[in-house]
């Protein structure tokens, strides 16, 4: 079957449904996945705070350990973002959740500094791996008119792990735990969330899009997403020989959706350079402010930040989502990220006073959740068609993980050299570069079904090949 014929499948039962209790489960066992993803990237600043002593840690390493998760994650999301539009979404779904679990658990028995960069290696594979399947899993079961809001609660599952990531380092600090065993037992915690839904991802089926993309029928292809429960099969493969790489033409043949990868991808690296250079130095970041607060008073600070801030951003951005639109909220969320940054970087309240810092540095968390850190994840699960839609999400994943690499690499040694003001201007300069380009390269998929943006795409195909001369690959 061709990929046209995905373009002829009519999914409008599918896209005018509202939210059933299969959506939240699928919402669920996705999102636990980024709620182990923020536990764990978060966490591992609280561990190199107590590994810095312990093993004599350097800048050098402190930086290098807290990153390399990261790229491992770049990685990860364009390798399963790329099978899960040839073998299928159910094919490989779970599979990444038992990578990272993996991970966190070879981590936290660790007997140097060499082999936790190893293992936080594995780890990040696994957390990459999550970001395109379970993104483009939601979306396309979702209803049109819930679709921004679903995908978003899936990630807004990120706040959950903000939150309870400093609560299990103050217990286990509070309880007198030797620091040995209190950052073993944080790293391997991370684990639980991931195992407990492996099975759950098991058994949703294959999306009905995909299906279609396999050779279904539109009967077949709506059974799928009306009848889930019960399904064991593994589900339709594609011709993954034949499509493996004549499918990524389409971002030569369609100059729009090029466009539209490389302003979501850029976007996604400018704003993971600012957001995860800050989040994982904050331990860093609060011991800058308050310099004489102990382990347990400056993590209890970052929880504060967490749930009175950022939480409550990832709600309102899923509760405003499909009203107020992506484009809009990235860009409000880039500029007000722009302004608090850079508040604390020059008014010296904001960096002489714990108060004033914690009213800007949650400011800038608020803005980042009801902004770019969701809707550079709900993006590329809508603006892409079936063919391809995992592959560039995985791509856009991986651009912003190369960010996230680089902002947390750079964000400890810019703080080391330059103090938190330096830290600040740099990643105030990062986040106006990120409202311009959501400006100018972005389009706005509210309203539309996934069908609808795609035969957009088509058309486009279509006349720029016969303006050029060319047989469209579609």
């Amino acid at each position: 079957m061709t990929s046209t014929a995905a373009h002829d499948v009519s999914f409008k039962e599918l896209d005018e449904s509202g939210i059933t209790p299969f959506h939240w489960k699928i919402m669920f066992v996705s999102g636990m996945g980024f709620f182990t993803d923020a536990y764990d990237l978060f966490i591992i600043g609280v561990v190199l705070t107590l590994l810095k002593s312990e093993w004599d840690l350097s800048a050098f390493h402190v930086a290098l350990v807290g990153s390399t998760a990261l790229i491992a994650a770049a990685i990860g999301a364009l390798v399963f973002g790329r099978i899960a539009d040839l073998l299928g979404r159910k094919r490989i779904y779970g599979y990444e959740v038992l990578v990272l679990a993996a991970g966190a658990i070879a981590s936290a028995f660790s007997p140097n500094i060499w082999w936790l960069i190893v293992f936080r290696f594995i780890l990040g594979l696994g957390i990459g791996g999550d970001y395109p399947v379970s993104a483009t899993i939601m979306s396309e079961f979702a209803g049109t008119k819930v679709r921004g809001m679903l995908v978003s609660l899936v990630f807004a599952m990120q706040g959950l792990g903000l939150i309870v990531g400093p609560l299990v380092a103050i217990v286990l600090l509070k309880a007198g735990v030797s620091n040995d065993l209190a950052w073993r037992l944080m790293l391997g915690l991370g684990a639980i969330p991931a195992l407990s839904v492996y099975y759950l991802r098991r058994q949703i089926r294959e999306t009905p899009r995909f299906t279609a993309l396999a050779g279904q029928d539109a009967a077949e292809a709506k059974a799928s997403a009306t009848a889930p429960k019960g399904a064991s099969d593994e589900g339709p493969v594609r011709d993954h020989k034949k499509h493996l790489w004549s499918e990524l033409k389409v971002y030569r043949q369609d100059p729009v959706m090029l466009r539209w990868l490389i302003g979501a991808s850029v976007a996604w690296f400018l704003l993971d350079v600012a957001y995860y250079g800050d989040t994982l130095s904050s331990p860093l970041v609060v011991k800058a402010i308050d310099q004489h607060g102990s382990l347990i008073r400056n993590t209890e600070i970052t929880l504060a930040i967490f749930a009175v801030a950022a939480f409550p951003g990832y709600l309102i951005a899923a509760a405003t989502m499909d009203r107020l639109g992506r484009k809009t909220i990235q860009a409000i969320g880039f500029g007000f990220m722009a302004l608090a940054f850079a508040a604390i970087a020059f008014l010296p309240g904001g960096t002489q006073a714990v108060v004033p810092f914690i009213l800007l540095y949650g400011l800038s968390y608020f803005f980042a959740e009801f902004g770019p850190n969701t809707t550079t994840f709900v993006f590329p699960a809508e603006i892409f068609p079936a063919r391809v839609r995992t592959t560039s999400h995985g791509i856009t994943a991986t651009s912003g993980k190369i960010g996230a690499f680089l902002g947390t690499f750079a964000f400890p040694l810019i703080m080391a050299r330059y103090g938190l003001s330096g830290a600040m201007y740099t990643v105030a300069t990062v986040s106006i570069a990120g409202l311009l380009v959501t400006w100018w390269l972005l389009p706005e998929p509210k309203g539309k079904s996934l069908e609808e943006i795609s035969r957009d795409d088509l058309v486009r195909v279509r006349e720029h090949a016969r303006a050029h001369g060319e047989a469209a690959a579609i």
